[in-house]
């Protein structure tokens, strides 16, 4: 990599650090839009860039999610009762996802996909709807079902789950800095299983630069997790003493912007 390339990436990894600490997020999506940028300055076959770019972001969640973790955890904010109900499906659907559906999706409606579903969470997010006071959250079976559309969901998306937890906890009546803090918590089961199926799925595949295992390219993640891993402490100390709403927004708006960069991709995809 060129000197500017690791400049990026190690920007990338501080501002993806403290957003994993504020908001609960592990990075990895807010990351994929430079490493597009990174990798095409590189030149990556363009017909895996994408699949590429999720993989190797969802890898620095390993590392992010453990800091993250740790500096919320000390301040007794994470539910762990919550966080071990989802942990099973969230690896089943993570390690299905991973293997199975990732590589089958082009580059074209994986783009589409990824940019869809930031919308519909920024939207969610921004509007700062208030749930139902009697919503409580479901039994053992329910949130093995959704944590199984969770990990799924993010190994297509290589997303640390919190765009579609952290709402779903808000709906059942979960405070936010608990939901925000424990998103971290299942960040890292969600990328453990992920991983090892990007891994596993694309083993071997054609087209693969030279330094990456599958679709994870380790030069990017090395420069990444370098810098997050110090600034994930300071988002959680952020968190802690930000209004709410506030959270919420900043998240929302963080996703729109996420977001159009992504459908760009896609059109360009497409040959529009």
């Amino acid at each position: 990599m060129e000197l500017i390339d690791i400049l990026i990436l190690l920007a990338c990894g501080a501002v993806s650090g403290v957003l994993a600490g504020m908001l609960g997020i592990g990075g990895g999506m807010i990351l994929v839009p430079f490493m597009i940028i990174v990798f095409n300055h590189q030149q990556f076959d363009q017909s895996i860039i994408v699949h590429m770019a999720i993989a190797t972001g969802m890898a620095t969640i390993l590392f992010t999610s453990l800091s993250a973790i740790r500096a919320h955890h000390k301040h007794g904010t994470i539910d762990w009762k919550l966080v071990t109900a989802l942990a099973p499906g969230i690896i089943a659907g993570g390690l299905i996802g991973g293997s199975e559906l990732f590589d089958a999706f082009p580059t074209s409606w994986l783009s589409l996909f990824f940019a869809l579903f930031i919308v519909y969470t920024s939207i969610q997010m921004f509007i700062n709807k208030k749930p139902k006071p009697g919503r409580q959250l479901p039994g053992k079976l329910g949130l093995f079902s959704f944590g199984a559309f969770t990990g799924a969901l993010s190994s297509l998306l290589g997303a640390g789950g919190a765009f579609v937890t952290v709402p779903f906890m808000i709906w059942c009546n979960v405070s936010t800095h608990t939901a925000m803090a424990s998103a971290s918590g299942l960040g890292f089961p969600i990328a453990v299983a992920a991983t090892i199926g990007y891994v596993v799925g694309s083993w071997n595949h054609p087209g693969l630069p030279a330094g990456s295992i599958g679709y994870i390219y380790l030069p990017a993640v090395a420069c990444i997790v370098a810098a997050s891993i110090f600034t994930a402490p300071l988002g959680a100390k952020m968190a802690r003493s930000m209004n709410t709403v506030n959270l919420k927004r900043v998240f929302g708006v963080m996703l729109f912007f996420l977001a159009a960069f992504m459908f760009n991709e896609s059109r360009k995809a497409f040959g529009m």
